[in-house]
């Protein structure tokens, strides 16, 4: 399920211990594979684990130890091979990089500078500097770090050896299965509160916080199952999602090295947003609003297994202020990328939050997406 907003003001006691736990997180996520594994590349859609592990430490660098402290940095003009928007995740194995032991101890030692240039800094609620104010600029290094263990969690995907952990529990990379009421929820029109509170740790994309009048609509209690998208492939004769293969019993799913049978009773997911347009249109329904999406959230089931492709294009919401870099939102609003809502069994649970704007170009399925349906009212 979805977290709620928390508003307490975070002290640099917890700050550091978030920062710990994310990085401890980070290192077990990759304890599994060896240096050949992390540098290999696999897909043009995703960048080696490598550059990630430096992008994290290069991030963190750069705003906690350099924007914070005043530090210099310790690879000079390394930062440039770390930025994401320069550098395409198809080129990213074939920049100079850090790899290895040279790679790990750099994490490390940006690790030590930023706990002690944190000391020192003032993330009371009433600090002058709007960086730190509540500790914003730490809260959105941490979520940096647990968002880029989502992405890694994509390429490991991709293994073609069994990723150790998986073997003992494969099923434990999956969403759970979909339990209670599968029905449909009626949402009145009305007034709806939309994006996040003044208070607490959000992106810019999330607010302002703003009212919007919604018409009275319907959507699904539960997401969309495996169950019922194997319906709509036998119909239809539609692409199975990404991982699945056909079996002489039926459909196996081949992600991290392992076999398993798909469970009817899980929600689909690795589906890109036209695949759930098509899907919700066979069904002679449609996808929702991402405001619809928000309005419904606190009665929705089964969120936290897979993100939810909505109808709507990534736009910014009138009032909407950059806030602390362009980069991270305003390059990609426009009628190009689609918005997803909730978060997948892969996102942690410190980032998910109901007015999170996940987003994504529609022909994309290595994201862990799935979709829920929705309706006019009557």
């Amino acid at each position: 399920m979805i977290a709620t907003e928390v508003t307490s003001t975070p002290t640099q006691q917890s700050l550091a211990a978030l920062l710990t736990e994310a990085r401890e997180r980070t290192i077990a996520l990759i304890a599994p594979l060896g240096d050949e594994l992390l540098n290999r590349v696999y897909s043009e859609l995703l960048s080696p684990l490598a550059w990630d592990l430096g992008h994290i430490a290069n991030f963190e660098e750069l705003w906690l130890v350099q924007t914070v402290g005043g530090r210099a940095p310790l690879h000079g003009e390394l930062g440039r091979y770390y930025d994401a928007i320069e550098n395409p995740r198809r080129e990213r194995g074939a920049l100079p990089i850090l790899h290895d032991a040279e790679l790990r101890a750099y994490m490390a030692e940006v690790r030590e500078r930023t706990l002690e240039v944190l000391d020192e800094a003032d993330v009371s609620a009433d600090a002058e500097d709007r960086l730190l104010r509540e500790g914003f600029v730490y809260e959105m290094l941490i979520a940096h770090e647990l968002q880029h263990q989502e992405t890694m969690l994509q390429l490991l995907q991709l293994l073609d050896a069994p990723y150790r952990p998986a073997v003992a529990d494969p099923t434990a990379f999956e969403p759970a299965p979909v339990a209670g009421d599968a029905g449909t929820i009626r949402v009145d029109a009305g007034a709806y509160a939309i994006g996040a509170p003044e208070r607490g740790f959000a992106y810019d994309n999330e607010r302002p916080r703003h009212t919007v009048e919604l018409a009275a609509f319907e959507i699904d209690r539960t997401p969309v199952t495996n169950a019922t998208y194997m319906e709509y492939m036998g119909e239809t004769g539609a692409e199975p999602p990404m991982y699945w293969e056909r079996t002489d019993g039926g459909w196996e799913r081949s992600a991290m090295g392992v076999r398993t049978p798909v469970d009817p009773m899980r929600p689909v997911v690795h589906v890109s947003w036209e695949e759930a347009d098509a899907f919700a249109r066979w069904a002679g329904r449609r996808l929702p609003t991402e405001f619809e999406w928000e309005a419904a959230a606190p009665r929705l089931e089964g969120t936290g297994g897979a993100w939810e492709w909505t109808s709507s294009e990534f736009r910014q919401y009138r009032g909407f202020a950059a806030f602390p870099y362009e980069e991270y939102s305003m390059v990609f609003f426009g009628d190009t990328y689609k918005v997803l809502r909730g978060s997948s069994w892969a996102t942690h649970p410190h980032v998910a939050r109901p007015s999170f704007r996940n987003w994504d170009l529609p022909q994309r399925r290595q994201i862990f997406a799935g979709l829920r349906l929705a309706g006019d009212a009557s």
